[in-house]
């Protein structure tokens, strides 16, 4: 999944776009390795185990757990990869666009 969120955050960069990620592997220094070996350049908030505050909040029990939110925070997509992730967020674009 990196590679394609890598690429995702760099064709939308300079759009009203962000992608958030929390992890909760037991190592965090090890986590802290990966990210800059993975080329991580979004926020990524470390959670601890599945049952941390943000995890909680949001329900997540397993990863990847993917949610789109449109430009009024509303939880508009839930699950979708890759193309679909994709054409998600480019059309909440299209609607924040068209809104303005």
């Amino acid at each position: 999944m990196i590679p394609h969120e890598r690429s995702l955050v760099k064709r939308l960069e300079g759009e009203p776009f962000a992608l958030i990620g929390v992890n909760t592997d037991a190592n965090r220094d090890m986590v802290k390795d990966r990210s800059k070996k993975d080329q991580v350049t979004w926020r990524s908030f470390y959670d601890r185990t599945t049952q941390g505050a943000i995890c909680t909040a949001w329900g997540i029990r397993s990863f990847p757990s993917i949610y789109v939110l449109d430009h009024l925070g509303i939880v508009r997509y839930v699950g979708v990869r890759g193309a679909q992730m994709d054409q998600a967020v480019d059309k909440l674009l299209a609607e924040m666009k068209t809104k303005q």
